[in-house]
């Protein structure tokens, strides 16, 4: 590039734990170009993620974009002077509408058949294929900005720029300070291979009561769920199911010692703020933590080698509660 880009748009609209992995992409930029003002496009459930992160300067929803026509959503890409666009997930309108909003510079993977189109950059490789983290393949789209070495899980891990929300009052009370805060996440929306509701009771039935809290979590559908699943009745547990909003649970997993969950957004999060994270994953590709695995300091990932030849449920399935047990025992 001629010159350093003053402000760039990052575009990720799926879910939670795609958009924590894309958080250092805004960390690596801002080492490489301090002054730059980073907007990130996502999706509005995600925006209390985005606010947590301090690289990130604003934030623009895909619900903004979609709320008029294609006249105002690209009217409102153009307002915001963007120097380039990088298309982290690719999205066909938005490609169209950046293109439309004569946005100088536009990055996208040339596996997409519309950014031969829309997009002025593309960079070519596989993920489906690739030995590397998502986030390490995210890094791939700086490359026109001249970032072409990889950086490490660690570095990435340090660059996520997460901070950790202060418990409101609804969250200081669920959480006792004479016991070891343990949040479980059972359900995953179909995202991930699932542990499942028995594995969990097992292990909530081993949490001696007298050192742990346990804290089921989740949406109000999947409450509905694993309520008839789950002990919810043991003196030991607290059902926060569909009471808590996205800035409520940030809060109490970062208020919490550790979290259990397959590859979901709360098991990202829970590694971003450093609390211990131990997460459930099947050795199959493309879903393996070699992929897929959260960034953060306290990260543990657990899969059963030998169930390699079974599907992907019944590879987690086959993880064993006293191995995750010993993990969460350990200092």
């Amino acid at each position: 590039m001629e010159r350093s880009p003053e402000r760039i748009i990052l575009s990720r609209t799926d879910s939670i734990g795609d958009v924590m992995l894309t958080l250092p992409l805004a960390g690596l930029l801002k080492q490489w170009f301090p002054n730059i003002h980073i907007t990130f496009l996502g999706r509005s459930y995600t925006a209390p993620i985005l606010r947590c992160c301090e690289h990130v300067d604003s934030i623009l929803t895909m619900e903004e974009l979609e709320a008029n026509n294609t006249a105002d959503a690209v009217a409102k890409l153009r307002d915001l002077h963007a120097d380039a666009i990088v298309h982290v997930f690719p999205e066909q309108r938005v490609a169209q509408w950046a293109k439309k909003a004569a946005i100088p510079i536009r990055i996208g993977t040339s596996h997409r058949w519309w950014h031969w189109f829309t997009a002025n950059e593309r960079v070519s490789f596989s993920r489906k294929n690739s030995d590397l983290h998502e986030a390490q393949l995210n890094v791939k789209l700086l490359a026109p900005f001249g970032i072409t070495d990889q950086p490490s899980i660690s570095e990435l891990a340090a660059l996520t720029g997460f901070r950790r929300i202060a418990p409101d009052r609804t969250v200081s009370d669920l959480v006792r300070s004479d016991r070891k805060c343990v949040s479980l996440h059972p359900r995953s929306k179909g995202s991930a291979a699932e542990w499942g509701l028995d594995r969990f009771t097992e292990l909530i039935e081993l949490l001696d009561p007298e050192v742990y809290q346990v804290i089921i979590t989740g949406t109000a559908s999947e409450a509905s769920e694993y309520r008839y699943g789950l002990p919810v009745h043991l003196p030991h547990v607290t059902d926060t199911g569909g009471k808590l909003n996205l800035d409520q649970l940030i809060a109490l997993i970062g208020a919490s010692d550790a979290l259990i969950a397959a590859s979901t957004g709360p098991l990202h999060i829970a590694a971003a703020c450093g609390v211990k994270a131990i997460g459930l994953y099947p050795t199959q590709r493309p879903m393996h933590p070699g992929r897929w695995s959260p960034l953060g300091k306290d990260v543990h990932v657990l899969v059963n080698e030998t169930a390699k030849e079974l599907d992907v449920n019944k590879q987690v399935h086959a993880i064993l509660p006293s191995e995750v047990l010993k993990v969460l025992s350990a200092n």
